[in-house]
Order: structure tokens, then sequence, then C-alpha cells
């Protein structure tokens, strides 16, 4: 999970709940459609076997494409399933069992909400990611952290660990996070829930990215 040099890439997360069988060519179109980073698994209220199932069904599907598969929460699942990553939140498993579970060529990423210290923590522990948010309503999780844009300024000035921005990201919306300088912008409904389908969804998100990069050069060129 890498950028391709300097700009911000999409990362895609499953819905909440998923029908991995129908759930495979929606995803072939998102990942045939445009640049995704990586594609999270993260399955609420369901059992194991239910993720095991669909990580199944998903993973070809993101090794064909060379699009990392990351799972959410389990550095246990991750690891029994060959994930290429993990992602844990504040309230899940240890950075040091993540880890543990994916080695140190996995791929772990962090939730830090709108903190600094959690995520200079996470830095400094090895984490390959942080993700802040949520930088706007979203109808998939509550939060109650909302940081600024200015954030992700801070952050990439400070360090070269990437960053990653969450919550209610919609092409629409997402420029000013581009700007502050995401690497990495995390989407589910906007992408499959678009009205066109989700490689329409894909295809919006890259034309917005490509805009606010092409936006903020000129801006900087102007002072």
């Amino acid at each position: 999970m890498s950028k391709h040099g300097p700009g911000c890439r999409l990362y895609l997360i499953t819905p909440p709940v998923i029908d991995a069988a129908t759930f495979t060519d929606p995803l072939a179109a998102a990942l045939d459609a445009g640049d995704v980073a990586a594609l999270q698994v993260r399955l609420k209220d369901v059992d194991d076997d239910t993720v095991r199932r669909a990580t199944e069904a998903l993973a070809p599907i993101c090794q064909d494409r060379n699009v990392p598969l990351i799972m959410n929460d389990r550095p246990d699942l991750a690891r029994e399933m060959g994930c290429d990553g993990v992602h844990v939140g504040q309230s899940d498993a240890s950075y040091e069992a993540a880890r543990g579970a994916v080695g140190q060529d996995g791929i772990v990423g962090v939730t830090c909400h709108a903190s600094r210290h959690l995520a200079m923590v996470a830095g400094d522990a090895g984490a390959d990611y942080v993700a802040f948010g949520a930088f706007f309503p979203s109808t998939t999780k509550q939060s109650e952290h909302h940081p600024e844009p200015e954030l992700l300024n801070w952050w990439s000035e400070t360090t070269i660990i990437q960053c990653c921005a969450i919550g209610g990201i919609t092409a629409e919306n997402c420029a000013p996070l581009v700007a502050a300088g995401a690497d990495f912008l995390a989407v589910i409904s906007a992408v499959w829930d678009h009205l066109e389908g989700p490689a329409a969804g894909v295809k919006a998100f890259e034309q917005a990215i490509q805009a606010a990069g092409r936006d903020g050069v000129a801006s900087a060129g102007a002072t």
C-alpha cells in the first residue's frame, strides 16, 4: 500500500454487511475503474465464518489487481486468511498484536481519531499509516471525533508516515482533504452506493483528486 509518487489515493472499505457471492462483481468493477490503494474488509455484527467466506471470495480479485487486502479489527483473522495487513482501532487489538500477526512486511494501520498524540504514538511504534476522522458526518459509523483538515497538513509536514482521512468523504467534499495532504481517502458509501454504480464512484473520486491536486499546485504557485 503505497503512493504512486505525490498525490492522494482511494482506500476502499467494504460495506458493513455484504453477500460475498454477489459482491465480487461490484468489487471487480470498482478496482478496474481506477487507482485503488487497498481494500479493507470491514464486516460488523457477523460471525467469524462469514468474515472468512467473504475474505476468501474477495482476496483473488484483489490479488489479480495487486490491491492489498486489509482486515479490520482482527489480527488473528488477518493472519489466518493471509491478508496483506490489518487495521486496528483504539479499542481493538494492540499495535503489537497487529504487527505480530502480519509481520514486518505486512501493513498495519491505526485509527487515531483527531489526536496528534495517538498518531505520534502509533507512528513511533511502527504503524504504516494512521487514520484521522470523521471529517464529515457518516451514515456508516457515528463518531464523536471531528478533526479539521489542518490536522492532515500538520501530520504530512511532521512525518513521512502516511495518513488516511475517513468519515463521510465524497467526491464533492474531498478537495480540502487532498489539499491538506491526505495520502489516502477511506470511502464506503460514496463508491458502493453511487447512483451509477461503484465504477462510476471510483472514477468520480479520481477526477476529484486530480482536480484538487491541480488546484493545490496552482494555489501554491500563486503565493
